[in-house]
Formats: structure tokens, C-alpha cells, sequence
């Protein structure tokens, strides 16, 4: 049942990763924390992170964010994904499960209680670097780094595909860092990597259909779906956590 709900999870995050550039973090990872546990979703994830952002990331590069903004969304979220990645490796399984939850309660409280802020452009490219070490802790410790670089990107009004190339680039450079860290200390094995091309596999066949979706539907019904799943999983993983 587990392993049914978990490929369920990953499809889903396929599905949103097509239609608005991000998904399969925000809704594999905690689906996975409370189908298994912090460790195991953030090893599985690594590589559908990787390889589904690739191809997004080129395709999509000429209308990503100046260079600039780039090296240090992406660089800050590099140095932020070590730190994390760390912290994973060390923190108790019950503290990074409360972790996740509040990652994903910060996430949709921002999403629901902020739904018209708008970032300026020019404070958005001072906070650029910040965002993305903010992002690249999470990441590394959580697996989700959508409160902080999800949200960012979000609140500058971005057009969908300025915002798929500038989180594509985001993700791919976090988690070639991400992915010697976990290995580093130990977290990473070849059977999570197994794993994850299986997961992989999963993500491509659904991005597709994500893409198709993306084209034709209101991004506020994608926004739903993804809020209202993430609510369930993270009242779980919160009651599992402290009962």
C-alpha cells in the first residue's frame, strides 16, 4: 500500500511540475516523510530533481531571470543545500519530520494568506541571494525548499515560463550539490539511486500531461489541488510527529 501511495505522490508532482514548474519536491517529499521517513525522500528525490529540471532549465533558458540574479539564486541555493544536507545527517528522525510539516504549513500559509503580494523587481534582485540559501537549506534539510524559493519567485510575478526556466535553473544547480553531499555522508546509496531513476521514470511520464494541463487550465485550480494535499500530508506527518 505504501509503495502504491508513493508512486501515486510522485505522479502527482509530475503532473504540477509540467503544468507550473515545480511539484515533484513539494508533493513527493513530504508524501514520501510520512510514507517512510526524511532520509529516504530526500535520497529518492535527488535524481528526478535533477533530471526533470535539465531538460526544463534548457528548454526554457532564454526566458529565465538575467545572469546575475541566476548565479546568485542558484549559488545561494548551492551553499544553502550543503548546510542542510548536513543537518539531515545529524537531527533526530522526529525533528525532521516536525521540520517538514512546518516547511509545508509556512508554505501554505504564505500561499493563502499573501495571494496578491508582489515583490519589487529591484528588491527582489538584492534579496536574489538570500532567497536561494534560504531555499538550499530547506532543501537540504527537508527536501521542500518551496517556502523560501518557490514563494520568492512567486510574489515577483514572474510570467510561467520566466518562472519555470529561473526554478529549473535553481533546482538543477542545488541538487548537483545536493547529490555528493548526501553521498558524503552517507545518505545516498546505490539503491536510493535505483530508486530514483524509477522515480524518475514516474515523473517523465506525468510531466507530459502536466505540460498539456499547464497550457489550457487556470494556474488557481493547480494551486488548490496542490494546498489542499499538501494540508492532509502535513496534519499526518504532524500527528505521527508528536503522538
Amino acid at each position: 500500500m505504501s509503495i502504491l501511495l508513493a508512486v501515486l505522490a510522485i505522479l502527482l508532482g509530475g503532473v504540477m511540475k509540467g503544468a507550473i514548474g515545480a511539484g515533484v519536491p513539494v508533493i513527493a517529499a513530504p508524501a514520501l516523510t510520512m510514507l517512510f521517513n526524511v532520509q529516504t525522500a530526500v535520497a529518492i528525490l535527488v535524481v528526478p530533481n535533477l533530471l526533470s529540471n535539465v531538460w526544463q532549465a534548457w528548454h526554457f533558458r532564454k526566458e529565465a531571470m538575467p545572469r546575475r540574479f541566476l548565479v546568485l539564486f542558484a549559488g545561494g541555493g548551492m551553499l544553502g543545500v550543503a548546510v542542510g544536507t548536513f543537518l539531515l545527517s545529524i537531527l533526530p528522525q522526529e525533528t525532521l519530520s516536525l521540520m517538514v510539516a512546518c516547511a509545508v504549513i509556512a508554505y501554505i500559509t504564505l500561499r493563502v494568506a499573501r495571494p496578491g503580494w508582489t515583490l519589487a523587481r529591484d528588491t527582489a534582485n538584492r534579496l536574489c541571494g538570500a532567497a536561494g540559501i534560504a531555499g538550499g537549506f530547506l532543501q537540504g534539510a527537508t527536501g521542500i525548499s518551496a517556502p523560501a524559493s518557490i514563494t520568492f519567485l512567486n510574489a515577483m510575478k514572474l510570467p510561467r515560463e520566466a518562472f519555470i526556466g529561473t526554478i529549473s535553473i535553481f533546482f538543477v544547480s542545488m541538487t548537483a550539490m545536493q547529490i555528493p553531499a548526501l553521498w558524503s555522508v552517507g545518505l545516498l546509496s546505490l539503491e536510493m539511486l535505483a530508486y530514483g531513476f524509477g522515480a524518475l521514470g514516474l515523473v517523465f511520464l506525468s510531466m507530459p500531461l502536466g505540460n498539456w494541463l499547464g497550457k489550457r487550465a487556470s494556474p488557481k485550480v493547480f494551486d488548490m489541488v496542490m494546498l489542499v494535499t499538501l494540508g492532509v500530508i502535513a496534519v499526518k506527518i504532524l500527528f505521527e510527529a508528536i503522538f
